[in-house]
């Protein structure tokens, strides 16, 4: 008998014209998850900052994408190539959807779709390699409401987090090395350093962090782990964070203060978004155009941007193998099943979740936020 696997890609979602920036932006601001106040005064905010910032700095960053996101075209190609992998096996058939967090296709439109599918079991799998409160299991929340109102009464598991797998691990590291060799020779050709690889994550807010969200110490092992893996000897690194938003103190150091300390220390940079799967506007945008523009205004001898890993085909593989790792195992767990945060990281999302043998699609609990949502 064949057994029937929904699986379900989590993404941040974007904008797919010019009218819908604002509201995309919106639904972000107004996730408790992202900002933290009550909801009164979050609904305000999200009015003022989405309204402001889709005719400002989101705007203008979009106005050069055609004025909406590649993100979720980028996020189907992915779900296509998983399929094609998956759909190998003998005796299985899988189903592969993309659900967004933010703009369309959304966690209730999805749910309502794999319901239809009657799956014998749903994993969940973020496209997020690191762990975070506010992208895993802000989607996961969304999704067990969504679950809950179809009555998703099947097994189900969470993929939380994969910040060391293999696939993930050796498709980024190649195209670092890739970059690295291409940037040495022409460095080495003019006299110059080799390369500094600045690893980049989206930043969060310091108090995040220090609210015991795993994110930094994840993003911190993808590098290690990344820089390692490429086998240069010697590899000159560092890890920085970008995208900051609003007045409160962020993680540091930001990508712009890498980008001065190489220019200070005279060597050229290479970018790789390190916890990024997909390129969007903060990689083709953010990465690619703006920091190129402040690297050359700071003096920087040179900059490159390694693309995210895409469909390489070892992510793809081990995406692939992460899913089949998870037939009939239900519960919440990273790539190899067990709790890899310090236990100090007290919003773990193994921390957090009630495993259950046997857990259904709506049982396996999302987060209770401290404010009102």
């Amino acid at each position: 008998m064949t057994k029937n696997i929904a699986v379900v890609l989590f993404n941040l979602g974007g904008p797919d014209s010019q009218e819908t920036i604002a509201p995309f932006l919106f639904n972000f601001f107004m996730d408790p998850n992202i900002i933290r106040v009550p909801k009164p005064v979050r609904w305000m905010l999200s009015k003022y900052i989405s309204f402001t910032r889709s005719r400002k700095q989101a705007g203008t960053a979009y106005a050069r994408l055609g004025n909406k996101s590649p993100l979720l075209e980028n996020t189907r190609a992915q779900a296509s190539a998983l399929s094609l992998r998956l759909n190998t096996d003998v005796g299985v058939k899988y189903s592969v959807h993309v659900c967004m967090r933010y703009w369309h296709p959304m966690a209730d439109a999805v749910a309502a779709k794999v319901k239809a599918d009657n799956p014998d079991q749903i994993i969940l799998l973020p496209l997020y390699p690191q762990f975070s409160t506010t992208t895993t299991w802000s989607s996961f929340g969304e999704w067990q409401a969504a679950a809950a109102k179809y009555d998703l009464d099947v097994p189900a598991s969470l993929i939380c987090c994969y910040p060391t797998e293999g696939g993930f691990i050796g498709a980024s590291a190649a195209l670092v090395r890739e970059a690295y060799d291409t940037m040495k020779q022409e460095a080495e050709a003019n006299d110059m350093a080799a390369p500094r690889i600045l690893f980049s994550a989206h930043g969060l807010p310091e108090d995040i962090i220090e609210d015991g969200d795993p994110y930094q110490w994840q993003c911190e092992k993808t590098a290690a782990t990344v820089a390692a893996a490429t086998g240069i000897e010697n590899l000159d690194w560092q890890i920085c964070y970008q995208s900051r938003v609003g007045p409160k103190k962020w993680l540091g150091p930001s990508t712009e203060e890498a980008l001065k300390k190489a220019a200070t220390d005279n060597v050229p940079v290479i970018v790789y978004p390190h916890a990024f799967v997909s390129e969007h506007v903060e990689t083709l945008v953010e990465i690619e155009e703006e920091y190129r523009e402040v690297a050359k205004h700071l003096g920087v001898p040179l900059f490159g941007r390694v693309p995210t890993v895409s469909v390489q085909r070892a992510f793809i593989d081990g995406l692939a193998n992460m899913v089949r790792s998870r037939i009939d195992v239900a519960g919440v767990g990273p790539d190899v099943m067990g709790r890899i945060c310090p236990s100090g990281f007290g919003r773990c999302c193994m921390g957090q979740a009630i495993e259950m043998n046997g857990a259904r699609a709506c049982d396996i609990k999302a987060p209770q936020m401290s404010v009102g949502v």
